[in-house]
């Protein structure tokens, strides 16, 4: 792969020593914001299950479901992060109360997302995160969201069908870790052996989202589990997936084709700010993901922390220019400014494209 030159007008030093005492997680903040957000989204499907079909009610119950439980599974990107031997019980009892019975268990974003940080993979095709969709057709963009629909029953019939079969050929063994164990925005994405020591509990985790799914199988047979629990768990699983695609496409501007490295500055410069509305913004965007473009440039700061952070750089940086450039107003502003990026460029590759013609 080609390097290009490095882009060396944003003061990186400057930067980190104005949020050097910035990079310690606060344990209180984590639980008391996971568990909130667990409990009333969990509350909220329990009573979106007992309400009449699409009455008024269920349908805020469910909204409520998605933004609550939205927020709480996101915690995944949190736990990327932590080191592996620190959260342990937070870790377990993420996974045992959000993560498994939503059918993605951590060990799906550990190691993958570890990769998308790396600076010789991001925005490469080895970074499953990653898709050049700022420079292809703009009418990609939608299909993309709507492949949220799909997420939701495929991981379920991922954990609770093939999980067990995987088991029974080496080979199906490994294709199902390589191309159907990760949370990605490549689909074709194949999944590097190494990415197991990024979270050495991924075979009973694995497992017991197996058992979580048999269990709610069992228990709606025997009549225990209401059939409509199904309807409102796959309804909020596909909001929250179609949710975080949205947010998934103003994350970046996604301008790399992929055969390029990039450095720590150009991939800061490729990454997108959304500060937004303090209240409106942290709904689509929450667990500190509307500072996408300040996490790249500290991966290892807690989320609780990228706000002051942001604060702080822009109050203290010397020319704080280079730092505001990945920043965008709002959602439609971001999205805006994709669409028109990729239009742009593919306009620009069709008039190169004629002149060679015309030239040939």
């Amino acid at each position: 792969m080609t390097k290009p030159a490095q882009t060396e007008d944003f003061p990186l030093r400057e930067a980190r020593r104005i949020v050097k005492d910035l990079h310690t997680p606060n344990p209180v903040i984590y639980w008391v914001d996971f568990l909130a957000s667990n409990t009333l989204g969990w509350a909220a499907v329990w009573f979106a299950t007992v309400s009449d079909f699409l009455s008024l009610e269920q349908n805020i119950a469910i909204i409520i479901a998605t933004v609550s439980l939205y927020r709480a599974v996101l915690f995944i990107h949190e736990l990327s992060h932590l080191k592996y031997s620190t959260f342990k019980l937070f870790r377990f009892i993420w996974n045992a109360t959000c993560g498994l019975p939503l059918m993605v268990p951590s060990f799906t974003y550990a190691g993958v997302h570890i990769d998308h940080h790396k600076p010789h993979i991001y925005g490469t095709k080895e970074d499953g995160e990653y898709l050049p969709i700022g420079i292809e057709s703009p009418w990609k963009l939608p299909l993309y969201i709507l492949a949220g629909l799909f997420v939701g029953p495929i991981f379920a019939f991922r954990f609770i069908v093939v999980t067990p079969l995987s088991y029974l050929h080496p080979k199906l063994r490994a294709a199902v870790w390589r191309y159907a164990s990760s949370l990605t925005v490549d689909l074709s994405y194949a999944r590097p052996e190494s990415t197991k020591r990024n979270d050495r509990t991924w075979f009973w985790q694995e497992w017991a989202t197996f058992f979580y799914g048999i269990v709610a199988i069992a228990l709606a047979y025997l009549g225990y589990l209401p059939l409509a629990f199904f309807g409102v768990w796959y309804a909020v699983v596909v909001f929250i997936f179609a949710l975080n695609g949205v947010r998934t496409l103003v994350a970046h501007a996604y301008k790399n084709p992929g055969e390029n490295r990039m450095s720590r500055t150009q991939e800061f410069y490729d990454s997108i700010d959304v500060p937004g509305s303090r209240f409106i913004t942290p709904l689509w965007a929450p667990v500190g993901l509307r500072f996408h473009a300040t996490h790249h440039l500290f991966p290892s700061m807690p989320y609780h922390n990228l706000g002051t952070a942001r604060r702080k750089l822009i109050a203290e940086l010397e020319d704080n220019e280079p730092y505001l450039r990945s920043t965008r107003k709002n959602l439609l502003d971001g999205l805006i400014r994709l669409w028109k990026d990729a239009s742009a460029h593919r306009a620009k590759e069709k008039l190169e494209k004629r002149s060679l013609q015309q030239t040939s």
